[in-house]
């Protein structure tokens, strides 16, 4: 297959959960250069996390071809393929690992595709771990200028090469500026895995159905990221549809699903405790508050948002509280940018690719962790994908040539079911009984 014309951009997105893949595929758009013809060939990571169908539609990213794989299929596919742009939009461990397998994959080519990748909203945790493991794309992407400055200085700080790192923004930022709805709206988005345990979970799905009753004349959402059974980039272990159903909900308290602007069009109070949909909120000057109930921790994420004059409690909430910004901590993240600069956010890396592109040839990946640098480390990693220390498929690595027949389609979702029965029924159980 011929590569691709300036005018023609062949792109490929490695993804492994459904806010990935969003991240991914609209990333891919935005950093394209100006003017390209894009096809645009996503690849679900085969996993737990797995988006499913109901999921994809959700998110309402379409795609020239989607396809599930596992990594080691990936690397083969992507070993004679010619691609442009290759995004990886995935977990660090298999950016890592899939950084490795496609510098073995591609040893023998004289050209090459560009490598991106970048995280898919906030980093509050394993800001160097999360970091190193991405190291050696062509690209870091960095959300915002506060980001772009801290990945900068990680890298730097042990000596790896820093210039990856390119400021952009958080691609699905958009939709209408904020206005007034009848009824007044609050939304209260969940996350999978923050709070973490039921108790809090618990404590947060009455104050908000205690919100809805003081102020009848409200309407009430409780924006859920996933049904029971399914996963997103987090393991929820205490879905809140399942908590919701030990109360007696009042009539203007609803539990909605559905594409997160969507919602955001008919919101006027945007509550979580530390969901990258605060950025998108802060984005439409939707007012917008982050929950300091259970404090304000690291393990919340809410201590990202220290400054931003967004943070307060459900009690003053109910009490009429409204939040105020901060326009200096608000600019800094790269949201809520006047004058049409936030399509401009993509200049820069939109400039590097075109630059990269037309080099024709690009030097060999490279990155921070080599088993010279990390022998205890990197083995481990490129294991649990199948990979041997050189990048290369371990023997007996799963890599199907065609899609997987029904009998082996039938064991693969009981598989997955089984394991996230274990995860929100089991599990529980057994922590429980440890606590006693």
């Amino acid at each position: 297959m011929p590569a691709s014309t300036s005018n023609s951009l062949r792109v490929a997105v490695l993804a492994d959960s459904d806010t990935r893949w969003k991240w991914g595929a609209l990333t891919a758009n935005r950093i394209a250069p100006a003017e390209s013809d894009i096809r645009l060939d996503g690849y679900l990571l085969r996993g737990r996390a797995t988006p499913t169908a109901r999921q994809l539609q959700e998110v309402g990213v379409r795609a020239d071809s989607l396809r599930e794989v596992t990594g080691v299929e990936f690397l083969r596919t992507l070993r004679e393929a010619e691609y442009d742009i290759v995004v990886l939009a995935l977990v660090g461990g298999a950016v890592q690992a899939m950084l490795h397998g496609l510098g073995h994959a591609w040893r023998e080519r004289t050209k090459r595709p560009v490598v991106v990748t970048g995280y898919v909203g906030v980093v509050y945790e394993k800001l160097a771990d999360g970091l190193l493991l991405r190291h050696g794309a062509d690209l870091v992407l960095a959300n915002s200028r506060q980001d772009a400055e801290r990945f900068t200085a990680v890298y730097e700080g042990v000596g790896a090469d820093a210039s990856s790192v390119t400021e952009v923004a958080l691609p699905f930022l958009g939709g209408a500026a904020y206005e007034k709805h009848d009824p007044y709206t609050v939304v209260f988005a969940a996350q999978p895995s923050v709070p973490e345990s039921r108790k809090d979970r618990m404590y947060l799905l009455e104050r908000l159905v205690k919100h809805a009753r003081l102020h009848p004349d409200r309407e009430v959402l409780l924006k859920l990221r996933s049904k029971p059974g399914e996963h997103t980039t987090h393991i929820e272990e205490q879905p809140y549809q399942k908590l919701a159903q030990r109360l007696d909900l009042p009539a203007n308290f609803r539990l909605v699903y559905g594409h997160m602007g969507e919602v955001l069009d008919r919101t006027d109070l945007l509550v979580t405790v530390s969901s990258t949909a605060a950025l998108e909120s802060l984005h439409r000057r939707i007012p917008t508050v982050l929950l300091t109930d259970l404090g304000v921790r690291e393990s919340l994420g809410n201590h990202h948002f220290v400054g931003s004059g967004c943070l307060a409690s459900w009690d003053q909430l109910d009490t009429g509280h409204k939040p105020s910004p901060d326009q200096e901590w608000v600019a800094r993240q790269g949201v809520a940018a006047e004058g049409g600069s936030y399509e401009r956010a993509f200049d820069t890396a939109r400039t590097r690719i075109a630059e990269l592109l037309d080099k024709g040839e690009l030097p060999s990946l490279a990155p921070y962790y080599t088993p010279v640098t990390a022998p205890g480390y990197l083995p481990g990693i490129l294991a649990r994908h199948h990979l041997a220390p050189d990048g290369s498929p371990l023997p007996g690595a799963p890599a199907a040539d065609t899609e997987p027949g029904p009998v082996r389609q039938i064991v693969r979702r009981a598989a997955r079911g089984a394991y996230r029965h274990g995860v929100q029924r089991v599990a529980p159980v057994i922590r429980r009984m440890g606590e006693l």
